[in-house]
């Protein structure tokens, strides 16, 4: 049992018996120390609205004036990372005082968050007035090394020493010592400047520690001072590195008797530094650190205090990954704490240690067998919270994934409190510091670290770290149980198998983005048979599985009829379930009336052997108006709450594996990032190893699983996107442009003109194309702009990708159904890689600029869109016979690609695109960009036709390792597949990139032109807009850089290419007037990005602040207004970054659609308000997320424009509930005091020809490319009973479309009413196949119809009234029949 080991907490007794008699002991003696009555310091909190309250004043140590008389005084200032130096230069500094020689030492430290305080920086800024001695470390947080490096700069020459270790180059060239300095930094040729080279990464640290090792011996035999005062530095490294109070006391006296001038000519003698091992393994009973692992394990072997679990060969063996800075100095609380925890439950531990930041090569050396390379370990927990390789500083993740591929162990990577005291975590509803999360959370998380569990805490008084028991037991077993994986056989593993049901309905069971679930399970369950597993008598077919789920062949009973595979009683439930106390507020008593009978708690499933298929319950609130408008989640309810009971403590599973993207339990109340015991997904997740299948294209809610739920996210590849093609009247319009084209010079070219109008309002292009009246005399030139705009927008819609089916889990596409998505990937330029988009390549053959086509193809200019066409069926022509040359008769990719592609890549006519663009007019394209291109193209179908995702899985059950990769858009970053990866998402500090930057000022342009055009030439003063988690991560950044750009600022990266600060651009080169926003950020942004959101305050404030002419700069403008209005300061009012409160997701108004739990419009605007109206303020960045409702109305009502960006191919406007869920037209036109509609605009950065659409004209193309296109809905209905849902969900989220902005045309609904019910033939295949989806599907015609959104006959609404009669008769009529009851 771990213990809070540092005042104020105690241990708590009813654990004792985890422990050894020994181990008590020695706790009780090393940690708990005497208090006298009345001693207890209280530490001084301060409201001041920052992450942190600490009063750097308890590190302030003053001589008394007794001891201090006649001595000359030393003032010592330092400021670093952590504080676990603290207590080890108090004990020195105490030490010295005490000996009352040579000098009095007065000493202050600072934690570098805490000069985030301007009061603080102060202070601190002062206490170099009258200082000797400066020393740094660790500091590399950009905006905080630069305001200690223009604090320190103006006392540099003054100061006797300025000492700095390891830190931001800008804070290590203020070192002095004599004559040493490293000023120079970066401009020399000094060994200290290639140190700094961005190619050595995480080598930085290891190479100080050579130069530390080798540089004093050498040195000291050199005569010039220089070398002298180099030597001293190096020695001080030394000293510091080591740590202890003992060395920190003799490097005192060595740089104050060797450079305060007051203390010249006195001879203070101090010892060599005590040197500690740079690696090895450290364990506090041991007598010795050890750099042999036999000479440890020899000892670890014959350990007298040792329980009989630990005698055992057979307990799991535990790797911990320990920082040296705090075992030297003594800090060690915390690591003590967990080494007894997991020895007390039976596991051995191998605890390794390194000085530098490189910790990949201590694994390798001391947890893997050099004789036989095989593993010690079972399981490897890093309790430094930082990336394997590199630290704080720069990260060298391949090299990191290396070595953890070679253990081939679970890796979790455990929190220790850095910037906050324990009690300022609690009391957080952010939880972990916006530094520590991208520093500690998103850095390990590229390396392959799952299970960011903070485990200790920091006392505000001494600095010192303590074990959060809680928090350590958890850790401690998980830890065990994913090594428990390693070890126990497959027979006897037990399996929970989760499913989902949203929205909660028959119809809806096994609910997942893409994927189609069950004959996904039939497919993994089949294989795990084959493997070993016990599956028990596994259904033989997919729809057979179904039946059994859903306790009835093909959905047809009624939603509380799923087959229940367990009854729990209040009692057992309350008995098991620790919190269920905690659920009463928002649930009243259990069972409930959710998944309940009445009496008990029902579990819905199905057991197989030692897997179990169970359905996870709802949210629960999704039919409850008056819940929806609450603006913060409620708590899971008890049958929640009693699923993961039933799985961790009945079923007793030995992992949980949630299939597809996505459920509930990571989105439930509680810290963004660090989970306390409170918080409800740590609360229900338990001590269940989770392994989840999530979608690789949402890298963003992937990584939510990853930090609430402490997942092992393994990505699944999307369906093979086709492009939409033409049907039904647009393929009859393609067909008379074609004969247009050939005949427009001819007599009958205004005849086909005259159809092609007629034909086009026919397909309802009028809304999107300017056609004149029939009958009208044109011009030659009139008739091609004419052909040329609609051609151009046929063109759109053939050409758009979209995702065919579902995915089957292990089931890759054929290397043609890859096709259309290389020809996307073609479609891209890659400068950084040396890559020249294949259209470009194509256009320059014709003398054009690809960018220019675009632009004239926008435009409707027919030569160019023709040209445009002839372009991409090349492009289509050339890849398709590629691909042809690389696969067998199968369609399958063969093994030898890469030995077919170099004897392609040979000369000339032998090489398959050559050989088809020789019959083409881009005969002439540049060859040697054509073979990069293709070498390019044949990596990446290799990539997409890899199948891992069982693989992966198999690994993940096993308890080995699974790669990390990012997860994303592959057409975009192809380096996301091959899928089957433990999906990352990005370093949070890296965004937005340059390029990134580059695009966005593209898309702002064009929106802003646009809206220029629709408004009367005049600008937008305000834009509301939505950024997105998983948009910001697959375009690393661009619609984060569009803010900025539209407030006219510019992200400026630190020397690691982190992005920390913003700058002003100058309204001459922004060449038009600052613009207004009102940022809605999703929740998943807020969790991911907050420091980003930190970043766009910042620069509202800076922008409103500005002394700049009203009409220049909106920002100001409305600010004044407000501020007036308000009563308030400018900056208050500049408050423009919204989100939900912490904890929460959504504005609730998808819920209230999805379930047609609602009564007008203004119930989901007041949703809106109520959930979104949370501000960050980066003046008070620490108090989290405040309601500002008022304010928020106010900005809202400014707005000219609504905005929102489309990333990738896969989802569209239609596709989820997301983008109508954040869309506030509707909500605008009603705060407006004109009353007048904002212009909603549509960003689509899906292709390289970026387009900016007006809301109505992208629903429109959703709607014509998917809904109502035979390609797509035939392929979901070739799905089966999860297709038919597919289009109901698309009906469904083009109602929400209405609801919020009022931007979908009626013929929408008519098109779609005589596509799927119209047709006898599709009505009887859907309500066959999935009759409780198509029942929803009639029910949401006929709340269109009801809500004023669809004007449609009488006789229409007849038939759906009839249908849905007829549809509710035959699922009750089935269920009677069945004699069911549940």
């Amino acid at each position: 049992m771990a213990s809070l080991l540092s005042t104020p907490y105690t241990l708590p007794c009813s654990k004792a018996e985890h422990l050894s008699s020994l181990s008590r002991a020695f706790l009780v003696s090393r940690f708990v120390q005497p208090s006298r009555a009345g001693s207890r310091i209280k530490c001084i909190a301060r409201a001041n609205g920052l992450f942190t309250q600490t009063n750097p004043e308890v590190r302030r140590i003053v001589p008394d004036v007794d001891s201090a008389r006649g001595l000359p005084r030393v003032k010592v200032v330092y400021v670093v990372l952590e504080a676990q130096y603290q207590s080890a230069l108090s004990a020195a500094v105490r030490t010295l005082n005490a000996g009352r020689r040579h000098a009095s030492f007065e000493v202050v430290g600072y934690l570098v968050e805490e000069l985030r305080d301007q009061g603080t920086y102060s202070t601190f800024c002062d206490d170099l007035a009258d200082a000797n001695i400066f020393i740094g470390s660790l500091i590399f947080v950009e905006e905080l090394a630069l305001k200690v490096k223009a604090a320190v700069e103006k006392q540099r020459d003054r100061m006797d020493a300025v000492l700095v270790f390891p830190s931001m180059p800008e804070v290590m060239r203020l070192n002095k010592l004599g004559s040493f300095s490293m000023s120079q930094l970066g401009q020399s040729k000094s060994p200290f400047f290639k140190l700094f080279k961005r190619k050595q990464g995480a080598g930085f640290a290891d190479s100080m520690l050579k130069l530390v090792r080798t540089l004093p011996k050498v040195l000291k035999y050199l005569p010039s001072d220089k070398a002298r005062d180099a030597r001293l530095y190096i020695l001080s490294l030394q000293f510091w590195l080591g740590g202890s109070p003992e060395n920190l006391e003799n490097f005192l006296k060595m740089i104050a008797g060797s450079y305060v001038p007051a203390l010249k000519g006195m001879k203070i003698d101090y010892a060599d530094p005590v040197l500690f091992l740079d690696s090895g393994i450290w364990h506090p009973m041991a007598p010795c650190m050890y750099d042999d692992v036999k000479e440890y394990l020899n000892w670890y072997g014959t350990r007298r205090d040792a329980n009989a679990k630990l005698k055992d060969p057979n307990s799991p063996v535990i790797g911990l990954v320990l920082q040296r800075s705090h075992i030297v100095t003594g800090d060690d609380g915390h690591y003590v704490a967990v080494i007894m925890e997991l020895e007390a439950r039976g596991a051995k531990v191998i605890p390794i240690f390194a000085g530098g930041l490189d910790f990949s090569g201590p694994t390798e050396r001391y947890l893997i067998n050099p004789i036989n390379n095989k593993t010690f370990v079972h399981a490897v927990v890093s309790l430094t919270g930082f990336a394997l390789v590199g630290g704080p500083a720069r990260q060298d993740h391949p090299r990191a994934i290396e070595a953890l591929m070679k253990l081939d162990v679970p890796y979790l990577v455990a929190l220790p409190l850095v910037f906050q005291t324990t009690e300022e975590w609690l009391s957080s509803t952010l939880g972990l510091h916006p530094i520590q999360v991208a520093l500690q959370v998103a850095l390990p998380e590229l390396d392959g670290g799952m299970e960011p569990i903070v485990f200790s805490g920091r006392d505000a008084r001494t600095g010192k770290s303590h074990a959060l028991h809680r928090r350590v037991e958890q850790l401690c077993t998980r830890a065990i149980r994913w090594a428990e994986l390693k070890r126990k056989s497959k027979e006897d593993k037990k399996i929970a198998i989760t499913v989902f049901s949203f929205p909660p309905d028959k119809g809806n069971v096994g609910t997942a983005a893409y994927l189609n679930v069950f004959v996904s399970i039939f497919s993994v369950l089949s294989d795990l048979k084959k493997d070993g597993y016990n599956v028990g008598d596994l259904p033989d077919t997919a729809e057979a599985l179904i039946e059994d789920i859903i306790h009835d062949k093909e959905a047809k009973f009624s939603s509380p009829n799923l087959n229940v595979a367990y009854r729990m009683t209040v009692r057992e439930y309350q008995s098991l379930t620790s919190y269920s106390a905690a659920l009463e507020e928002s649930w009243g008593k259990p069972p409930g009336n959710l998944n309940s009978d009445g009496e008990n708690l029902l579990v819905y499933g199905k057991h197989y052997g030692n897997v179990f298929i169970g359905v996870q319950p709802t949210f629960g609130y999704e039919g409850d108006p008056m819940r929806l408008l609450f603006s913060k989640s409620a708590s899971p309810h008890h049958g929640f709450a009693a699923y993961y009971t039933f799985v961790e403590k009945i079923f007793a599973a030995d992992v949980v594996l949630h299939f597809g993207t996505h459920g509930s339990l990571e989105f439930m109340p509680g810290k963004q990032v660090g989970m306390s015991d409170v918080c409800y997904p740590d609360s229900l997740i338990g001590n269940i190893p989770n392994i989840y299948y999530y979608a690789a294209n949402n890298p963003s809610e992937a990584t939510i699983a990853k930090r609430r739920s402490y997942a092992n996210t393994i990505s699944y590849l999307t369906p093979p996107a086709e492009n939409a093609g033409l049907y039904k009247g647009l393929k009859q319009l393609s067909e008379l442009i074609s004969s247009y084209q050939s005949l427009k010079d001819t007599g009958r070219g205004p005849q086909i003109v005259s159809t092609i109008i007629s034909t086009a309002k026919q397909c309802n292009l009028d809304k999107d194309v300017f056609l004149p009246a029939e009958g009208v005399d044109l011009l030659p030139s009139e008739r091609d702009l004419v052909v040329g705009k609609v051609y151009s927008k046929i063109m759109e819609i053939e050409s758009r990708l979209l995702p065919c089916g579902l995915h089957v889990i292990g089931e890759p596409p054929s290397a043609l159904e890859a096709v259309a998505t290389l020809v996307n990937i073609a479609a891209l330029d890659r400068p950084e890689d040396g890559i020249y988009s294949l259209p470009g390549i194509l256009a320059e053959t014709m003398g054009r600029d690809i960018e220019n086509v675009y632009r004239g193809s926008d435009k409707g200019i027919l030569a160019d869109v023709e040209l445009l066409r002839q372009i991409t069926d090349a492009s289509r022509g050339a890849i398709t016979a590629f691909v042809d040359r690389t696969t067998n008769r199968k369609g399958q990719v063969v093994n030898d690609v890469a030995d077919k592609l170099t004897s392609m890549l040979g000369f000339g006519i032998t090489e398959p695109w050559i050989q088809y663009l020789s019959k083409t007019k881009f005969l002439r394209a540049d060859r040697e960009k054509l073979r990069v291109m293709f070498q390019f193209l044949g990596e990446c179908l290799k990539l997409i036709v890899a199948n891992n995702e069982l693989g992966s899985l198999k690994l993940a059950l096993e308890g080995r390792y699974v790669e990390p990769g990012p997860g994303g858009d592959p057409i975009r970053n192809p380096k996301v597949l091959p899928t089957g990866k433990n999906i990352h998402a990005l370093d949070p500090q890296a965004i937005p990139t340059a390029a990134a930057m580059q695009s966005a000022k593209v898309v702002v342009d064009r929106l802003l032109e646009r809206q220029k055009v629709d408004n009367g030439g005049k600008y937008p003063e305000t834009v509301a807009l939505v950024l997105w988690g998983t948009d910001n991560i697959k375009t690393y950044g661009e619609s984060l850089a569009q803010v900025m750009w539209m407030i006219g600022v510019r992200p400026v990266s630190d020397t690691f290419g982190r992005v920390n600060r913003v700058e002003i651009v100058g309204l001459e080169e922004l060449g038009r007037p600052r613009i207004d926003v009102v940022v809605n950020c999703s929740g998943v942004f807020r969790d991911l990005f907050i420091n980003q959101m930190n970043l766009l305050d910042r620069a509202v404030k800076m922008a409103a602040e500005l002394d700049e002419p009203a009409e220049q700069n909106y920002i100001r403008k409305h600010a004044l207004e407000q501020a007036a209005e308000l009563g308030v300061s400018v900056r208050e009012a500049a408050t423009r970054v919204f989100s939900n409160a912490s904890g929460s997701y959504s504005s609730n108004v998808n819920l209230a659609i999805e379930n047609s739990s609602w009564n007008d419009e203004k119930q989901l605007q007041d949703m809106y308000l109520s959930r979104k109206s949370f501000a960050f303020d980066s003046d008070a960045p620490g108090v989290g997320m405040t309601e500002k409702r008022q304010v928020f109305e106010m900005a809202l009502r400014t707005a000219d424009a609504t905005f929102q960006n489309l990333d990738s191919s896969e989802i569209s406007l239609t596709d989820v509930s997301h983008y109508f869920d954040s869309d506030p037209t509707n909500l605008v036109q009603s705060l407006r005091t004109d009353g007048k509609k904002p212009s909603a605009y549509i960003a689509d950065t899906t292709t390289a020809n970026a387009q900016v659409r007006t809301l109505a004209e992208t629903v429109r193309l959703d709607a014509r490319t998917k809904l109502l296109n035979p390609k797509w809905y035939e392929g979901m209905m070739a799905s089966g009973y999860e297709g038919v849902r597919e289009i109901e969900k698309r009906l469904t989220n083009t109602v929400g479309w209405s609801a919020t902005s009022g931007q979908v045309d009626n013929w929408v609904y008519e098109e779609a009413n005589t596509t799927f019910i119209k047709d006898a033939e599709m009505l009887k295949r859907l309500m066959e196949t999935n009759p409780n989806s198509f029942r929803k599907l009639v029910q949401t015609f006929l709340e269109a119809s009801g809500r004023g959104y669809w004007d449609t006959s009488e006789e229409n609404l007849d038939m759906l009234r009839k249908l849905y009669s007829e549809v509710e008769d035959r699922i009750e009529g089935i269920d009677t029949s069945s004699g069911s009851s549940n």
